[in-house]
């Protein structure tokens, strides 16, 4: 997915099992941001982050949905946690993931495996993406201003 492409209607299951739609959030700016793991150091940071700015950012007109791989059940345990008051997109078979390309080769300590890359897609209200916060641009501890600014 690029700048100017429409989203897709259906995201995906979140940790209730219910279907998101982009059409739940007419008339709002999405932060869909994907996120390699639950209940990790720099995703948790950058959870909390979002948790902590989200007044701000719905007054700003955006909702806030994560994604990653984990499923529905570890994705209730991060935001009992956490407090998390957004939705969280269980994306187990990495469909959204990789429709957003979002998804690719990654290395740790010279070992080379599949997963998510930080991504953050700002979706407009016509759902049409207008911005994209790259893995190298993403701060975990600062992300809400990154995507206020």
């Amino acid at each position: 997915m690029n700048i100017g492409d429409k989203a897709p209607e259906i995201l995906g299951m979140n940790e209730n099992g219910e279907e998101i739609h982009l059409s739940n959030y007419k008339g709002k700016k999405i932060v869909l941001y994907f996120y390699p793991k639950d209940m990790t150091s720099g995703c948790t940071a950058q959870a909390c982050n979002l948790r902590d700015n989200y007044d701000e950012l719905r007054k700003a007109g955006y909702e806030v949905i994560g994604v990653s791989i984990n499923d529905a059940k570890s994705h209730q345990k991060f935001i009992e946690k956490n407090q998390l008051p957004f939705t969280l997109i269980a994306d187990t078979e990495h469909k959204l993931t990789e429709e957003f390309g979002a998804w690719g080769e990654k290395s740790m300590y010279g070992r080379k495996y599949m997963g998510t890359f930080r991504t953050t897609f700002i979706i407009n209200e016509d759902g049409i993406i207008e911005r994209i916060i790259s893995p190298k641009e993403v701060k975990t501890k600062d992300h809400a201003a990154q995507i206020l600014k």
